[in-house]
């Protein structure tokens, strides 16, 4: 396959883009935003919104790291250009 950079770059900042919207949606809207009534939700003892404040937070963004490797290494075997 012809290395076509721009196509790439375009599916790259695309994957960004929707991590990192998980990410905000994770760690701002339930941590901070939705924390009053997640917290009428209680798992181990714990209130759902303390426990995504806590640690969920970093649950999803350590999960998207991974995530974004094997994207990142699909789309690299796709274009030819992984080392």
């Amino acid at each position: 396959m012809a290395k076509d950079l721009k196509a790439y770059w375009r599916r790259n900042v695309r994957y960004m883009i929707v991590l990192l919207s998980i990410w905000f949606l994770v760690s701002y809207v339930c941590g901070i935003l939705l924390v009053e009534p997640l917290n009428t939700i209680h798992i181990a003892g714990f209130p759902l919104g303390f426990w995504f404040a806590q640690q969920g937070a970093i649950y999803v963004f350590v999960a998207l790291i991974f995530v974004y490797f094997f994207l990142m290494s699909r789309l690299d075997r796709e274009f030819d250009v992984h080392e």
